[in-house]
């Protein structure tokens, strides 16, 4: 039987996410007041922090999915995807343009950064029932593929996650960049692509679009189920990031970032302080 959450842990469990994220001072994991297997409570944690950042001017301008790759699964001791979602102030996309100042990193508390296939939406995916939610039916709502970094985050010392610390901290969501060559998914397979992610010029991660929960497509149909569940639909100009393409790493203010996705132009980025 899973752990029952009391609505006054949950409600602890926001407020100290949402402290350490105000403070950029790392907090404990969650886990001592949500458990390790009450999905349903971390997921309201999540809401509870999206929620409260909505409330304060925010919009919700897409989704995430976290943990997609078996690379990045060891790499946070977790053995299954989780989503969690984008808000319009997550958005540092200017920083892809040429001449374009480095992207600030005052909002971080221990950046890592990933590469992914990104998707907009041209359309809802609400059909009448969950069965209907099949690959052809995604790929149909995909308005364009573009390449993306994802700068995930934790709120929570040392990375110190389990499964359900990830989800309720918004899946270790920080910002997120999409970079300016967008493609037609009749002009690019998002399961063959390869990738490479170089820090100032230094191969640091690499992988492929068959990492991705075995095709970014495929991630997108889980995606789209989850949303489905939560009644909470994927909607027409939404960005959905897919999931890491190989390992996140580690990055510091002054760094050139350059992610390399086949059939796309480089995305190229600069951190500052």
């Amino acid at each position: 039987m899973g752990f029952v959450t009391s609505p006054d842990a949950i409600s602890a469990a926001v407020e100290r996410l949402a402290t350490a994220q105000a403070t950029r001072v790392p907090c404990a994991a969650v886990r001592d007041l949500i458990g390790t297997d009450d999905l349903p409570a971390a997921y309201a944690v999540q809401q509870g922090l999206v929620q409260a950042r909505i409330d304060g001017g925010v919009s919700v301008v897409g989704r995430k999915i976290g943990a997609t790759s078996k690379a990045v699964q060891d790499q946070l001791g977790v053995d299954q995807p989780d989503f969690g979602y984008l808000l319009s102030d997550m958005d540092v996309s200017a920083g892809a343009q040429p001449g374009a100042a480095p992207i600030s990193m005052r909002t971080l508390v221990q950046p890592r950064v990933e590469a992914e296939v990104a998707f907009r939406l041209g359309r809802d995916i609400n059909p009448e029932s969950e069965d209907e939610i099949t690959l052809d039916l995604v790929r149909d709502a995909v308005e364009f593929a573009i390449p993306s970094l994802e700068i995930v985050d934790s709120r929570i010392e040392n990375w110190d996650i389990k499964f359900t610390d990830t989800v309720a901290d918004n899946a270790s969501s920080g910002l997120f960049v999409i970079g300016t060559d967008p493609k037609p998914l009749a002009e690019i397979s998002p399961v063959d692509v390869e990738m490479t992610l170089t820090i100032n010029g230094e191969l640091r991660s690499s992988g492929n679009g068959a990492a991705c929960l075995g095709d970014p497509l495929e991630a997108l149909r889980w995606l789209a189920v989850q949303a489905y569940r939560f009644d909470d639909p994927l909607r027409a100009g939404h960005l959905i990031l897919s999931g890491a393409l190989g390992p996140f790493v580690p990055f510091a203010a002054g760094d050139d970032v350059v992610a390399t996705i086949s059939g796309f132009a480089p995305l190229s980025v600069t951190f500052g302080e």
